[in-house]
């Protein structure tokens, strides 16, 4: 099933951020560190919305069906 704008794009800044979030630590770098455990946090966010979103619209289609 395919994914929602939303939930691709949360994905991806999860995926993102916890590269930032690894590098961080390896350079010792703490704001990138930081930035990267905030990107991951907007990321799930976002994915989740898109989740709910994809839910809500199946569950109309199913009660739109059974009409």
């Amino acid at each position: 099933k395919a994914m929602n704008k939303d939930q691709v794009e949360g994905r991806l800044d999860q995926v993102k951020g916890k590269v930032k979030e690894v590098a961080g630590k390896v350079t010792g770098n703490e704001a990138l560190r930081q930035e990267g455990v905030v990107d991951q946090a907007v990321g799930k966010t976002q994915a989740t919305y898109g989740d709910v979103k994809e839910n809500v619209k199946d569950t109309v289609k199913d009660a739109a069906d059974k009409l």
